[in-house]
């Protein structure tokens, strides 16, 4: 480990140089490119150079020993020493886990769908909980969401809903909620006051650019049809709504938010290739399909990963065992405790594989 982190520093610092580089300065293109690759490695290169201090100052505490010391001072730089030890293991495992190979979707914005599922009305209405849930978290961390398509139901929930999130690393936090959401509480249609179970399905997809996945125009109709439901002026007017079908695959999207037909044409598409690429991945990892098991973030659509308990205000996510009892708050975008410790315990099945 220590060689690959020296040349991991090496690397770092050859960059560096580059970078500071008149000729790379002016080529915007390039210089892009190589602080890309430099800040990537910061994280790993600051960590290793602390590991490298304290390896120096734990090697200076252990030579002290040798000399010759009053008991009182002894006592202490064997204190140190343990202190020491015990921070330089923290570092390796910190260092281990920066190591992991990085999943390349982590840095991208994401698109969410949300959708009812059974449940009936009140299957809708947790759709729209979920949405505020989501749009309140994106709120927090300072990123931006943007409509994409809205099929919204009588009595104000949501039969399906997709949004994106523009933000630094929103795939890399998000990409955990894609899965089976479910709720157990009394509906406000209840007049019995019995607990009713219903859910919701999530799906966190990266937004990819044009040069990751292509799609032959010929492999995709496109019909254009009158928007229908609440709108601005216009909006149930003209035929501004558009629905793609990719004749391949049989996947259908339509978008009607937008006024203009070119700007729901354009959302089409950016989800119609978020769909395609989370397909393609899904295959890939359908060959690895013993790790997939194994892991947090498998992603799997039709994995139940979450029930939301309102009688007993707690929150429960099934893969990890973890249980808070918070579920307001968690409902109002706090979610970070829950989002952190999914996140680490996919690090430690990972780590887990590597030793094996």
């Amino acid at each position: 480990m220590i060689d690959k982190l020296q040349a991991l520093n090496e690397k770092y610092t050859e960059l560096s140089e580059k970078i500071s580089d008149p000729e790379i300065l002016s080529d915007s293109q390039k210089l892009q490119k190589l602080m890309k690759e430099q800040a990537q490695l910061e994280p790993i290169v600051t960590k290793y150079n602390e590991y490298k201090e304290v390896e120096t100052q734990l090697e200076d505490s252990k030579a002290m020993l040798n000399e010759k010391l009053d008991d009182d001072f002894r006592e202490m730089v064997k204190e140190e020493v343990k202190e020491l030890s015990v921070k330089i293991e923290e570092l390796e495992q910190e260092i281990k886990i920066l190591l992991l190979p990085k999943d390349p979707n982590d840095d991208k914005d994401v698109i969410v769908e949300v959708r009812a599922g059974v449940g009936g009305d009140e299957a809708g209405l947790f759709a729209g909980d979920l949405l505020r849930m989501y749009l309140r978290y994106a709120e927090r961390q300072g990123w931006k969401t943007e409509f994409i398509s809205v099929n919204e139901q009588g009595i104000g929930g949501y039969k399906e809903v997709i949004f994106s999130i523009k933000g630094r690393g929103a795939y890399s936090k998000l990409k955990y909620e894609s899965g089976v959401h479910r709720v157990q509480r009394v509906p406000d249609t209840e007049s019995s006051g019995r607990i009713h179970t219903s859910s919701a399905t999530v799906a966190v997809l990266p937004e990819v650019d044009d040069i990751e996945i292509e799609i032959n125009p010929n492999d995709v109709r496109v019909d254009v049809f009158r928007s229908s439901g609440n709108g601005g002026q216009c909006v149930n007017t003209t035929d501004s709504a558009v629905r793609l079908t990719h004749i391949p695959t049989g996947i259908v999207i339509s978008c009607q938010d937008e006024k203009s037909q070119l700007k729901n044409k354009d959302k089409a598409f950016k989800v119609l290739k978020a769909r395609l690429y989370d397909m393609y991945q899904q295959e890939q990892n359908d060959e690895l399909a013993q790790q997939r098991k194994s892991q947090v973030g498998s992603g799997d659509r039709s994995e139940r990963i979450r029930t939301y308990n309102f009688p007993q205000g707690r929150v429960s996510d099934h893969r990890i065992g973890l249980t808070l009892y918070k579920l307001d708050s968690f409902i109002d975008g706090d979610i970070t405790e829950m989002l952190d410790a999914l996140m680490t315990s996919d690090q430690a099945e990972k780590l887990k594989n590597l030793a094996d």
